[in-house]
């Protein structure tokens, strides 16, 4: 699927799935799913007639936006290939995007292929408790999102063998998680990822407990259960006997987090990790306590401002723990540490206040200049955090020698991925 070197929208998304349907009207069909927070369609793209049905969802991440181009992808090569979804008995369910609210709002600043610094200028990485995925973790029950029970409605409707869900990071590698096993998965998975020029990402922090079912596909621990994904939707499909995958790719990619050397030195390199944590936390929540008398009440809870203002505080928070939690590795880790997992646990640290300094210009953009000297709180505030943030940026991405991978890559990688995992599934 070769196009633009951009993401495309929510609505480009939506408008290309209705054409679909509208070309294929036995074959596909577009419904609503539910609606957003602020009243968005989720919007469902079906293809096939099929009993057993695999259910793929885009946009869970807001700032993770290669899911829409995947979804239409596979919708497209399902109906080329319509002998072979009747002979498998298959209903393909694209759930096109999850967080059209948060997906919106990554689609500000210019289209297509940006620098590192912009992108994170522009960014918006949701608090968890406005992650629909996960927001049930973090939320009192019955307090969850629309965006969430609809995702839970729609896998308790269709009942699904598997659940897809679309993820992407910024610096990185492509890799798959799994809450159950799906035989033989890496070896497509590392050849495609071979053919394009991706690293496999073999090296993780927020996987590291779990198990290596080869190269970059890590599988949830036998005997734990889906309780280890309490309050996830990752865990829905189990009630029905299915499983969740979840297929990430990255935005630029570094070979780094391929390496499989044992690191020399894990402790030394996770404990100066952890003080640059500390020093950046510090910083942040300065610049925060700053910002905060300048941007006054954020208004509707469900708005712009409210979402990045959660968003930066949840980042700010993130420091102290974070950086206990590399302490703790650094003491004692459930596997051998290499080359790759410390360039992982680097590119997390170092994302994080860049995530939290984009937030917080944005913010700041958004207030009625009231004194225009540079030399002003707010001119200072601004200038302190455009500079954090261009060479921050600039050392996550070229500290790390990543390239950027072509949106049609992305989207490559990971359609390739989802059907290879559907494929061995049926």
């Amino acid at each position: 699927m070769r196009g633009p070197d951009a993401y495309p929208t929510v609505s480009g998304v939506a408008a290309a799935a209705r054409l679909l349907s509208a070309r294929h009207p036995d074959l596909v069909r577009m419904r609503l799913a539910g609606e957003s927070r602020t009243g968005r369609p989720l919007w469902l793209l079906s293809v096939g007639h099929g009993r057993r049905h695999a259910l793929v969802v885009a946009g869970a991440h807001a700032d993770e936006q290669a899911g829409g181009g995947t979804a239409l992808w596979l919708a497209e090569q399902a109906v080329a290939d319509r002998e072979r979804l009747a002979d498998a008995d298959l209903t393909w369910d694209l759930l096109l995007c999850l967080d059209p609210d948060g997906t919106v709002l990554n689609q500000t600043g210019p289209a297509g292929r940006r620098p590192p610094a912009v992108h994170f200028r522009h960014t918006y990485r949701p608090a968890a408790r406005d992650q629909p995925e996960w927001a049930g973790a973090f939320r009192a029950p019955g307090d969850e999102p629309p965006e969430t029970y609809a995702l839970l409605a729609l896998v308790d409707e269709l009942r699904p063998f598997v659940q897809c869900t679309l993820h992407g990071t910024d610096v990185g590698g492509g890799r798959v998680l799994l809450t159950g096993e799906v035989p033989g998965l890496a070896e497509p998975f590392g050849k495609y990822a071979a053919e394009l020029d991706v690293p496999v990402q073999t090296g993780t922090y927020d996987a590291l407990f779990w198990d290596c079912a080869g190269p970059g596909v890590y599988l949830l621990p036998p005997g734990t259960g889906h309780e280890r994904l309490d309050g996830s939707t990752w865990s829905r499909p189990h009630d029905h006997g299915g499983l969740t995958a979840v297929v990430e790719v990255p935005m630029w990619a570094t070979r780094r987090i391929a390496d499989p050397a044992p690191h020399p030195e894990p402790a030394t390199a996770l404990h100066a990790l952890a003080a640059r944590l500390r020093k950046d936390g510090a910083a942040l929540t300065g610049s925060l306590d700053r910002a905060l008398p300048l941007l006054g009440d954020p208004g509707d809870p469900d708005g712009c401002a409210a979402l990045l203002l959660r968003g930066v505080e949840q980042a700010v928070g993130a420091f102290a723990a974070l950086a206990a939690d590399y302490d703790a590795l650094a003491a004692g880790s459930p596997v051998p540490l290499t080359v790759a997992h410390l360039a992982a646990l680097d590119i997390a640290a170092r994302r994080i206040p860049l995530r939290a300094a984009g937030m917080l210009l944005r913010l700041l953009d958004a207030q009625p200049l009231t004194d225009p000297d540079p030399a002003a709180e707010p001119g200072r505030l601004r200038a302190r955090l455009e500079r954090r943030l261009d060479s921050g940026a600039r050392e996550l991405v070229m500290g790390s020698d990543a390239r950027w991978v072509p949106v049609y890559e992305q989207v490559e990688l990971q359609a390739r991925t989802v059907l290879a995992t559907v494929d061995r599934l049926l």
